[in-house]
């Protein structure tokens, strides 16, 4: 059904057309009737009010209704015009025009429902395209939750990686704070010389020390001698002079 804008015979000004798509009869339908002129603004307010309530119901059935709302009417409509039309005792031109009427209904009709075939096999199609799309919406989502695993996975490992990084450099800032191992090496020789060089200065000392022990030995072995013959002598002194006194 084809709707269009135009002007209503009556009271109205503009109005909605219904218009069939093979050649049914056009009607008209005032949904804006415009006041008449020479009454007053209250009664025009009250008509526009009307309007468009009527406006509304009709565009409140046509949401709900749809395209297809009223193919169980159009064909009752067209067995009814088919009884009455094979009841009838009217003239042949009034008998065709009924004729052709019922034709266009009929034309109607089936373009409808093959309309509606192509739509059913479209909504087929759409779902099969739908059911297609939700399973690759399901994979999609699988590898991102395997993806999403994996990268936790990474994250977890990089953490520990971060972390041992972060030991080894303060490691590393303590051992830089000491000498290399080179340099410690050439120390610890020039150390185990030095302690070479005392060891062989201890022993000759040692020896020193040792021969001056001995001499002093020595020294004290005269001197005691020494002392000894001293005291002979003064002794042989002491005799001679006594011997020389009782002479």
């Amino acid at each position: 059904m084809r709707k269009e804008r135009g002007g209503c015979e009556g009271e109205g000004g503009g109005g909605l057309w219904e218009v069939g798509d093979k050649g049914a009869e056009r009607g008209t339908l005032c949904l804006f009737p415009n006041p008449v002129k020479g009454k007053n603004e209250r009664e025009g307010e009250e008509g526009g009010r009307e309007g468009s309530g009527r406006y509304d119901i009709i565009k409140k059935r046509l949401l709900i209704e749809g395209d297809g709302g009223n193919d169980d009417k159009r064909l009752n409509s067209l067995l009814k015009s088919f009884v009455r039309w094979c009841n009838s005792d009217e003239g042949d031109e009034d008998s065709n025009l009924a004729h052709q009427r019922m034709l266009a209904q009929l034309a109607q009709s089936e373009y409808t429902i093959e309309k509606s075939l192509y739509v059913h096999r479209m909504n087929l199609r759409e779902q099969e395209n739908y059911e297609k799309l939700c399973k690759q919406i399901e994979s999609k989502i699988k590898e991102a939750t395997e993806k999403i695993a994996e990268c936790k996975s990474e994250l977890q490992q990089a953490k520990r990686i971060r972390k041992n990084r972060q030991e080894y450099d303060a490691l590393a800032k303590v051992i830089q704070q000491h000498p290399d191992r080179q340099s410690t090496t050439k120390q610890l020789e020039t150390l185990d010389k030095d302690v070479t060089l005392l060891e062989e200065q201890k022993e000759t000392l040692e020896q020193k020390l040792d021969l001056r022990r001995k001499q002093f030995h020595v020294l004290i072995a005269a001197i005691h001698e020494m002392e000894k013959i001293l005291e002979e002598d003064e002794v042989k002194d002491e005799e001679n002079e006594s011997t020389m006194d009782t002479s």
